[in-house]
């Protein structure tokens, strides 16, 4: 297994089309170069999730989401997610994925692989001797990558977007 570097100038090129036996991830990577500055207002309180609370609109300071899912601006990319095999991760079709490659891909880590030439989004297992790249849904089987020579991880996923 081989660990890649997107050039930091540049987005990725036409990987991931025509890959059936794996979800993938959509190939036009962006990388993330200074994140523009975005802040908006912060409330002071939290939200319940069970039972109400009273209302509380006390503004504390503003936030700027980038602050908080962008770590490393220079190794830092997005992706879009195809597919269902991460849907136990929290990973669903369509959801915007944030791509750090600056973070060493671990087992247990989320990682962007390429497998063959083809991008695919899984765990990075460790079971035994051997490395898996593990989906998230017991639909999919999990792909045995040890010792081959056609596996690049391009990243570790730290974030997801997904619009509810």
């Amino acid at each position: 297994m081989k660990r890649h570097t997107v050039p930091d100038d540049s987005p990725t090129s036409n990987r991931g089309q025509g890959h059936a036996a794996t979800d993938r991830v959509v190939p036009c990577a962006v990388p993330v170069k200074d994140p523009p500055r975005l802040s908006r207002p912060l409330m002071l309180s939290r939200v319940a999730a069970g039972f109400p609370s009273p209302a509380d609109d006390y503004i504390d300071r503003s936030l700027d989401l980038n602050d908080h899912i962008v770590k490393h601006p220079a190794a830092t990319f997005y992706v879009r997610a195809s597919g269902e095999s991460m849907l136990g991760a929290g990973v669903h079709d369509g959801d915007l994925l944030v791509v750090d490659r600056a973070l060493d891909p671990r087992p247990g880590r989320v990682v962007i692989a390429a497998v063959d030439g083809e991008l695919t989004v899984k765990r990075l297992v460790r079971e035994g001797g051997r490395l898996l790249l593990a989906p998230e849904n017991a639909a999919y089987p999990p792909l045995d990558i040890t010792g081959r020579e056609d596996v690049e991880v391009w990243g570790v996923v730290t974030h997801v977007v997904h619009a509810l």
